[in-house]
């Protein structure tokens, strides 16, 4: 047994964007929970593209990467193989496990609304919307083609979270990592996590439709 929070699995993918699923990890391992952990082959690719960490793709060296780089406890992030159909995310007998897969290739996208499950990823999720669990699927994009809206719209009527990374402004981020974790709050509201990422809407916001009103006003003259 241990005192870790329950589970939560976090799929990575061979969308852009590699930074959110990145700073997912950190935070949840900050806030106490277990995370089980995938990162698909294009993910690899990705984060070597997009940020300056190095991350192996054996399972067991990857575990302790992702520990160092989050500072997590021993034992709280555990990583599974491409093909690990032992592990507890492939079968609805295992520990329940909220999941996220984020970034959300659009390819993944297609697998999971097909229930094509061809690696523990697509799996994963499959399990996830047959046991009814909570499931994020967060797609970056752009534009989004028919096919891409579909499979969205089919995905969402089953239940699950479609949560592109489309970051909004009205935080007025400084950085980078405002618009990161903008993202990240989203996906943490979801799955019924607190945090202090981002202020919610009309948190520390005292400007009245009125005074809007009257910066419009002002603005036209």
């Amino acid at each position: 047994m241990t005192d870790f929070k329950p589970p939560v699995t976090v799929a990575l993918t061979g969308a852009s964007g590699a930074q959110y699923g990145l700073r997912l990890i950190d935070v949840l391992v900050a806030s106490g929970h277990e995370v089980w952990v995938m990162i698909s082959k294009a993910a690899h690719m990705v984060i070597a593209t997009e940020t300056d960490v190095s991350l192996p793709a054996q399972p067991k060296r990857l575990v302790e990467a992702l520990t160092e780089q989050s500072g997590a406890k021993p034992g709280q992030i555990r990583c599974f193989g491409r093909e690990d159909w032992m592990a507890p995310v492939a079968s609805g007998s295992g520990a329940p496990s909220a999941m996220v897969i984020c970034p959300c290739s659009t390819g993944t996208l297609s697998a999971v609304a097909t229930g094509a499950s061809n690696n523990l990823i697509e799996r994963a999720a499959d399990v996830a919307i047959k046991e009814r669990r909570t499931l994020v699927m967060v797609p970056r994009e752009s534009p989004f083609s028919p096919i891409h809206l579909e499979h969205m719209l089919a995905l969402s009527r089953l239940g699950v979270v479609i949560l592109p990374a489309a970051p909004g402004f009205y935080h007025r981020p400084e950085r980078i990592e405002d618009l990161i974790d903008f993202v990240v709050a989203r996906i943490l509201n979801q799955l019924g996590i607190a945090h202090r990422l981002v202020p919610r809407w009309g948190e520390g916001h005292e400007t009245t439709s009125n005074d809007t009103d009257n910066e419009v006003n002002s603005t036209e003259e």
